[in-house]
């Protein structure tokens, strides 16, 4: 709704198109995303589970894979509930506030999801380069100021980011063309001069990006000269695939981002951005738990073990397995 304040006006909800208008998608594209959501749930929760319960893994590598999984479940919770509820309705609106909240709630964990790979690759660097020291260099107090570094990142980014759009004017149309609400279309919406938020954008994420991106190739480079250097086959190959999961969701996550803000605004295509913005917003949460989960023995034993005591597996299946 537009509402009239002299001679200007002002925005105090927005409508949300969606990811398409076509009424024959609307219940194949309903029943994939709620699949794709009940999956997400259940395997970031199950991996949250494991790894509360189970004092295997009980380590710094699984501690940030918790964590990965919790940010993971509230980063599709923010879009997912509200694009599928959309499905079905016609008006499709979102307040004012809860537009800016949702905004706020998914640079939020965009970031720390951002960050936390970072921190994920120093991990690995820590356990591959130096073993030995590992539990010291890694102990609960480190991780615990690594995870806290990651959400205040989260935290004073998003503030910026939701700033920087919100400060703005939307006074000639509410109609956004998406699914939730993200900056870029929220630009096109205003009548003001989107300059400085889009710099504030390309800076603060620039800045995150490059953080992150760098972490993680001057990490991956010692590992992989330490890699190089050991004899034993069987150790290369154990080190590889302990990498091969982290170096998998950190080019999907990063390759998306990157694809989408890190770009001039002429190069913008709603249409094709929202399609783009499914992939970082509903379907890596989803991947992320089958990524880590499925190469990984630890996880594997510990999956097999929980259904045994809930009683699932017998005894013999256990044993087999």
């Amino acid at each position: 709704m537009i509402m009239n304040k002299g001679n200007h006006s002002s925005v105090n909800e927005f409508i949300l198109l969606g990811l398409t208008d076509n009424p024959k998608m609307q219940l194949p594209l309903f029943a994939l995303f709620l699949l794709v959501y009940v999956i997400t749930v259940i395997g970031n929760a199950g991996m949250i589970l494991l790894i509360c319960t189970d004092p295997q893994l009980h380590n710094p590598m699984y501690f940030f894979l918790g964590n990965l999984s919790f940010v993971d479940l509230c980063y599709s919770t923010v879009t997912s509930p509200k694009m599928l509820a959309d499905f079905f309705n016609n008006s499709k609106r979102i307040s004012y506030v809860a537009c800016a909240l949702q905004l706020y709630l998914f640079t939020f964990f965009a970031d720390v999801e951002c960050a936390l790979l970072a921190v994920m690759a120093y991990d690995r660097y820590v356990a591959i380069c130096n073993p030995l020291l590992y539990t010291v260099i890694m102990s609960r107090k480190v991780c615990k100021r690594l995870m806290a570094v990651a959400y205040i990142i989260g935290t004073v980014d998003s503030i910026a980011y939701t700033c920087a759009t919100f400060h703005l004017s939307f006074c000639s149309s509410n109609v956004i063309n998406h699914f939730f609400c993200d900056m870029p279309p929220l630009f096109e919406l205003s009548c003001s001069d989107t300059y400085v938020s889009e710099t504030v954008l390309f800076v603060f994420d620039g800045y995150v990006e490059a953080g992150s991106l760098g972490i993680i190739l001057v990490s991956y480079i010692y590992i992989l000269i330490t890699i190089m250097r050991m004899r034993s086959t069987e150790g290369r190959h154990k080190a590889f695939s302990t990498c091969a999961s982290h170096l998998t969701a950190v080019g999907i996550f990063h390759g998306t981002v990157l694809f989408m803000y890190l770009r001039p605004s002429s190069s913008y295509s709603m249409d094709q951005d929202k399609w783009a913005s499914v992939f970082y917003t509903i379907i890596i949460p989803m991947l992320n738990p089958l990524i880590y989960s499925l190469r990984n023995k630890d996880v594997k034993h510990a999956l097999i073990k929980t259904l045994g005591k809930m009683g699932f597996l017998k005894g013999n299946d256990l044993v087999s397995k």
